[in-house]
């Protein structure tokens, strides 16, 4: 087990690439973070040159491949890290230097335990992306088809799970010291970001990911996920079909090619509402990088290791919430949050429909482009405190997803109203889903598979009641030894630990002042 000087040593080195960076000053001055938290972060930036405007970006970026897709993770808690922070954050690019070739042959040969060239004729050396995890090879196969060849890093999976486990010591001692980092439920953050993590490490994952993805969207007009050679696949090699378009960044080749950029959009944002809200399965890395546009208009997404999942019952909540927000119905965007326990019992519904409305009016009617989303989260944020509202961890991957979307929606179509793109769609699932005809089929499916259930239901009900609420039950937390824990059970103090925090940080200074540390 690692011990906890080894933790406080590899905090303070990443606080000082936050430092660097100026990411540390908001969590100084937020009057929620605890007085520990603080004086480490003043101890961490002892004798830096901070920057006038914060780069939360550029300073996991730094940090290493585990920092940048914890950023990219944070991206999705405003109500963490703050607005700012989370917007810079989604700006995060996930590119590394490549690893040089003859490695990256290695893991190949390795992995599938014959030459390279048993298994594709070409194989470019150079790369075409090299991010955190894996990098992308273009090939052809021995049988003549373009393909994209993904390769994990070599030792990724160790260096990761030796961050992950110092992330999971920080958080259970921030959480440790409730109030408002309680309520944030940072444990279980970092237990569902190593979950997401540990599916982008086995690259089997994200290809049975992709073609569960590709069943599902069958029936949408221009929507392609490329088909997996699943032959040339195992854990640490990943091998699709090449995708030859244009990047849904580069708005210009865009429309120099003769695309139709608003179609564009609303196709986008449909393709994701049938995803999350139809099948409950939707790409949830859905960046400006991993889509491209064919000649034909015909939207390509690629890089399935990020998926979101939700179950029925939260999708219809959601389409009910959404519907609600787009026509103004906020007492029933309330009752839902009631229904689904995201507020406790104690609070009012129409104390919280109100609030909602404070938040939801401004908005409606208008094009994103005219919309402050920090003014928007601002108020979202001041909710969610004012009513004791927990983080929903099961619905954070949609929301970064929703931000993505809409991101590249307004960029292809600044004049986009995300609401009017919803509202069709929306209401026409509620009506599928929970019109008369479907309430009745539903009712009949539901009362027949009751009656061939009951003895398993009775085992079930003796053993426990099923989960309250729409969120999905928590997963295991590790177990985390607190430093006022291992006091108490010894006898010994951790003045000793604060004082080495103390010692390490001017080591860590020296250390970069130096060039020993990036």
């Amino acid at each position: 087990m690692t011990r906890p000087a080894t933790h406080i040593w590899r905090l303070l080195k990443w606080g000082r690439g936050l430092a660097r960076h100026g990411a540390l000053r908001g969590i100084e001055r937020d009057p929620n973070t605890p007085a520990p938290v603080k004086r480490l972060a003043r101890i961490a930036r002892f004798g830096t040159i901070q920057p006038k405007e914060p780069d939360y970006a550029s300073a996991f970026r730094d940090i290493g491949p585990a920092a940048i897709k914890l950023g990219q993770s944070l991206a999705t808690r405003p109500d963490l890290v703050g607005a700012d922070a989370a917007h810079n954050l989604l700006s995060l690019q996930d590119d590394l230097p490549p690893v040089e070739f003859a490695k990256i042959r290695g893991v190949i040969e390795a992995s599938f335990d014959q030459p390279l060239e048993y298994l594709y004729s070409e194989f470019n050396p150079e790369p075409v992306g090299a991010a955190s995890i894996a990098q992308v090879h273009r090939a052809v196969t021995t049988e003549g088809r373009q393909v994209a060849v993904k390769v994990l890093r070599p030792g990724i999976r160790e260096k990761f799970a030796r961050d992950i486990e110092t992330y999971h010591w920080a958080a259970a001692h921030l959480e440790a010291m409730g109030g408002e980092a309680q309520r944030l439920r940072p444990r279980l953050t970092i237990a569902n970001f190593e979950r997401w993590t540990n599916r982008e490490l086995d690259l089997r994952r994200e290809a049975a990911s992709a073609s569960e993805l590709a069943e599902a969207m069958t029936a949408i007009d221009r929507y392609e996920i490329p088909p997996i050679d699943w032959d040339r696949t195992n854990g640490r090699v990943l091998t699709v079909d090449w995708v030859d378009g244009i990047k849904i960044s580069k708005r210009e080749e865009l429309l120099a090619a003769g695309h139709d950029l608003p179609d564009i959009a609303q196709r986008l944002v449909l393709a994701f509402l049938n995803q999350a809200i139809s099948a409950g399965f939707f790409h949830a890395d859905m960046h400006q990088g991993n889509l491209f546009v064919k000649a034909d208009g015909t939207i390509a997404a690629i890089d399935f290791g990020i998926m979101g999942r939700i179950n029925r019952q939260a999708r219809m909540w959601l389409a009910e919430i959404l519907y609600g927000l787009t026509t103004g119905n906020y007492k029933r965007v309330a009752e839902i949050h009631f229904e689904a326990q995201y507020v406790p019992s104690y609070h009012n519904v129409d104390e919280f429909a109100t609030a909602l409305r404070a938040v939801g009016e401004p908005m409606r009617g208008k094009p994103v482009s005219e919309l402050s989303v920090g003014q928007m989260l601002d108020g979202l944020f001041a909710i969610t405190r004012d009513f004791d509202m927990q983080t929903q961890p099961h619905l954070l991957l949609l929301q970064k997803t929703m931000v993505m979307v809409e991101g590249i929606a307004t960029q292809l179509n600044p004049e986009i109203n995300m609401w009017d793109v919803s509202a069709p769609y929306v209401r026409g699932w509620i009506r599928d889903e929970l019109g008369p005809e479907a309430a009745i089929a539903d009712r009949i499916r539901d009362d027949t598979q009751t009656l061939l259930r009951i003895p398993e239901l009775v085992r079930r009900i003796e053993d426990r009641f099923p989960p309250k609420g729409g969120a999905p039950e928590a997963p295991p937390l590790p177990d985390v030894e607190l430093m006022w824990d291992k006091r108490e059970r010894t006898g010994r103090g951790w003045f000793g630990y604060v004082l080495a925090a103390a010692i390490g940080a001017g080591a860590v200074a020296g250390a970069t002042a130096l060039g020993w540390v990036g």
